[in-house]
């Protein structure tokens, strides 16, 4: 017997045995053959019986949850439904079919039977805007406020719609004037957009590239940084001029910081314009020599 088999034959051989006396008001019609193949008017049929005495029975027992169990399983057919809308995207389907469970899940705890729809059109909104807030909140390679990512599936629908009019693609300014708001804001939108999906540096560019045949995004982008190496040899001195003598120090500062001639260090610090020179000449040699062995 299958898993769905024995649920619906457990809610409807349990109709006088559930937590509250109640549940047995409601029968459960059991169509004849396997409830994995029966029909769609047949599944409809069970889920509203089930459904009724859901409602019925104590959260948390056994009853409730064969029950619940089974309207999952019956239903799942909308999880597939609706995730079929999203085939194209490039999350893996069994992630859209998890998702859309959850939706699925959240329909039938919220359902009301007693209303006069039917449950297939409460519940394929709740999958399908589970499955739409999964992709919001996961697929952005940068994460961006919702008001932006909502701002560009409006600018999105309004670009298809204008290229189809105009016959080429819609500039900022008419985008705006279509959906009637600021062209700074509809810039913003686009700017926005570029953060949905990013590529890799090492995809291969194309022939009509200026990165050539071959080539790759990295060659295009990546260039030699001319002061790396002196960042790093002025991270690297900063230790060794701490260990400076403070006179040493200081004339290191007036003539590299404030720029100063050796002759005007000289003045301030009441030496030669020669002792300067031999002080600075023998305390480069020095850092010189320490950087040297520390690489």
């Amino acid at each position: 017997m299958t898993v769905l088999q024995d649920r619906a034959t457990f809610a409807a051989g349990h109709a006088g045995q559930g937590s509250t006396a109640a549940a047995a008001a409601v029968p459960v019609r059991r169509p004849a053959g396997n409830p994995l193949e029966m029909s769609s008017a047949d599944a409809r049929a069970l889920s509203r019986d089930l459904f009724l005495r859901l409602r019925q029975l104590e959260e948390g027992t056994r009853e409730y949850s064969y029950v619940r169990g089974t309207l999952i399983e019956l239903n799942t057919a909308l999880v597939k439904f609706a995730a079929g809308r999203f085939r194209h995207r490039s999350e893996p389907m069994e992630d859209i079919l998890q998702v859309g469970t959850v939706g699925l899940i959240k329909a039938i705890d919220r359902f009301d039977p007693t209303q006069e729809y039917e449950f297939v059109t409460f519940a394929l909104p709740t999958i399908t805007g589970e499955i739409k807030r999964f992709f919001r909140d996961t697929s952005w390679m940068v994460h961006v406020p919702r008001r932006m990512q909502e701002l560009r599936l409006a600018l999105a629908r309004a670009s298809d719609e204008l290229e189809q009019s105009l016959d080429r693609a819609p500039t900022s300014r008419e985008l705006a004037d279509h959906l009637a708001m600021d062209e700074a804001e509809v810039r913003e939108g686009l700017k926005a957009a570029a953060a949905y999906s990013a590529h890799s540096l090492d995809v291969p560019a194309g022939a009509d590239d200026s990165a050539g045949a071959g080539g790759s995004l990295s060659d295009r982008f990546a260039v030699e940084e001319d002061g790396f190496d002196a960042v790093l040899h002025v991270e690297s001195l900063k230790p060794l001029i701490a260990a400076l003598p403070e006179r040493e120090r200081a004339i290191l500062s007036m003539r590299f910081g404030a720029e100063m001639t050796q002759s005007q260090i000289g003045e301030g610090l009441g030496l030669s314009q020669m002792h300067i020179s031999r002080i600075l000449t023998r305390t480069l040699k020095d850092l010189r020599t320490a950087l040297l062995a520390e690489e």
